[in-house]
């Protein structure tokens, strides 16, 4: 009889608490992400992520603000959005992910080579107008000496989801896409990757985890958990080959090629796109509001502390 009891108590301990996340995108941009579940370092800390694309910012956001998710992994830059409509429950960044721009210019045609002039008096299919691509990408081509407005026809009426058709349906000279669909239609002969956005753009909070305040109020300890689990996965995902990262990822990925994956993991494992712990910085969140103010999209400044909670991805790393 003791064992029976000794047995429910196990099982009884043993319950994960489920946690909802919605992803902005699926993609290998968030490779650390899929590593943490693959490996079962959720489960480890005694949580179920319930998983789903919420394609877009905009989107994103709405789930969570209207509590259809927990916690959302999208740009920084949608809590100060959020904040600056005077949210009186704001979205607190509490564990960052991606710390470059995710997105690769690809061309229409196989270039010999490429310089960011040769962009001038194209057709150029951008992301939605006040997303991190878009702002990152603009911060970009005004780098080199474009205006993305004057020099280029620029189409950004197009929904998130839908670009990459947009462009292998043939509309635009250049387009600004995502991994894995930016190699897939470089191997299927689509469109050729000629530069990199994250490349170029430097060290921001590209996408971070967030939550409600009062979400991080209530369920600090799952908060906690979920970004000690995210941890173990930056620093595997750090330490480990393309190849072997791409063998963890693949089950998320069943329709990508493993020489894709390969290809696409190495590209932001050497351009430094996958954070290697979750504490979101001070200059980061700067250089974001520059980026952002650049873009004419900064509603107003917000200091780091006001929409950036460290003190959780601190202790993660700690234990």
């Amino acid at each position: 009889m003791l064992s029976f009891f000794t047995f429910a108590a196990c099982n009884k301990k043993e319950a994960l608490q489920k946690v909802r996340v919605g992803e902005v995108t699926h993609s290998l941009f968030y490779a650390p992400l899929y590593v943490a579940i693959g490996k079962g370092y959720f489960k480890e800390e005694g949580l179920e992520l319930d998983l789903q694309t919420t394609a877009g910012g905009d989107k994103t956001m709405t789930a969570l603000l209207s509590n259809g998710i927990d916690i959302a992994l999208v740009g920084s830059e949608t809590t100060i959005y959020v904040y600056s409509q005077g949210a009186k429950d704001p979205v607190i960044n509490f564990a960052q992910l991606t710390q470059t721009d995710g997105t690769f210019l690809v061309s229409r045609k196989k270039l010999e080579s490429f310089n960011w002039s040769d962009l001038k008096g194209t057709t150029f299919l951008g992301q939605r107008k006040g997303g991190m691509p878009q702002m990152a990408g603009e911060f970009v081509l005004k780098k080199h000496g474009i205006n993305p407005q004057k020099d280029l026809n620029l189409i950004q009426s197009i929904e998130f989801a839908n670009i990459a058709n947009a462009f292998a349906s043939g509309t635009g000279d250049y387009v600004q896409l995502f991994e894995p669909t930016a190699s897939i239609f470089e191997k299927e002969g689509k469109g050729y990757i000629v530069a990199s956005f994250g490349a170029e753009s430097g060290k921001i909070p590209y996408t971070s985890f967030m939550a409600k305040e009062s979400y991080l109020k209530k369920n600090a300890a799952v908060a906690e958990k979920f970004t000690k689990a995210l941890y173990k996965a930056q620093q595997w995902v750090d330490t480990h080959s393309p190849e072997e990262i791409a063998k963890v990822v693949e089950p998320f990925f069943k329709d990508t090629p493993k020489d894709i994956m390969i290809k696409v993991i190495e590209r932001y494992k050497n351009q430094n796109s996958y954070a290697t712990n979750p504490i979101l910085d001070e200059e980061e969140w700067n250089n974001l509001q520059k980026i952002m103010k650049e873009a004419g999209e900064l509603p107003k400044e917000v200091e780091h502390d006001t929409l950036v909670n460290t003190s959780i991805a601190e202790k993660a790393i700690k234990q």
